[in-house]
């Protein structure tokens, strides 16, 4: 481990801790996030999603920051798809119970998953994963790349954000190999689908917070990625 792995780690721990060691800051916390739920979105996406492309970054090139690595811009992109994520999650928790809803079957789904654990509520989140990684997840990993590209190519600075994307451009140079046969391929059915059922299968106002940290595991998949694409 180099000196920047313990200093990393020692940040984590001392944001961390005073949730565990005071009441009063997981409190606040929870009261944040009911009378602003997307500007904590905007938050927590920011700041972990970020953070998980540092980790690919770490892992990549061994250095957790780099010339053009655009840390600002990534933080702003990362906080406004997460607000975006938020709302999907919202939408798709609430649509696909009460559509299942409708047939004898799932009739108590939209209960079961306000309600503790039980098999109906595992089968609703898991409808919803499905639907959430099916419909919504292709669409949003694309606008992350293009984003992720747009930054790259005006050398990270914070200006980028302020200047047009060459969407059509950058969708004909994006690598289809990669982003089919792994992004989508393999990490959403092997590993969006299951961490986003568990995710719905948790008390509401922890979920998108879990999935803030599930980007964490986003960041090294990018990173992964990247390598497969020079391998």
């Amino acid at each position: 481990m180099k000196k920047s792995d313990f200093i990393v780690i020692a940040v984590i721990v001392v944001c961390l801790l005073p949730f565990f060691l005071f009441d009063s800051v997981y409190d606040t916390y929870c009261a944040a996030n009911q009378r602003f739920p997307l500007w904590m979105a905007f938050l927590k996406f920011g700041v972990l999603a970020t953070f998980g492309e540092m980790l690919g970054s770490r892992v990549k090139t061994g250095k957790y920051y780099h010339e053009g690595f655009g840390l600002a811009p990534k933080f702003v992109v990362w906080g406004i798809l997460g607000m975006w994520i938020a709302l999907a999650m919202s939408v798709f928790r609430l649509g696909v119970p009460a559509f299942m809803g409708r047939y004898a079957a799932f009739a108590g789904v939209s209960a079961a998953m306000a309600g503790p654990m039980s098999w109906l509520k595992l089968l609703g989140a898991f409808c919803v994963s499905v639907m959430m990684n099916t419909a919504f997840a292709p669409v949003f990993m694309t606008v992350h790349k293009i984003s992720d590209m747009h930054i790259a190519e005006h050398g990270g600075a914070f200006s980028a954000l302020f200047k047009p994307v060459a969407v059509k451009r950058h969708i004909c140079e994006m690598d289809w190999g990669v982003q089919w046969g792994f992004v989508f391929k393999k990490t959403i059915p092997l590993f969006w689908i299951p961490a986003h059922t568990l995710t719905f299968c948790l008390p509401q106002d922890l979920q998108v917070l879990f999935a803030a940290f599930c980007s964490v595991i986003l960041g090294l998949f990018l990173s992964i990625a990247s390598m497969m694409k020079r391998a």
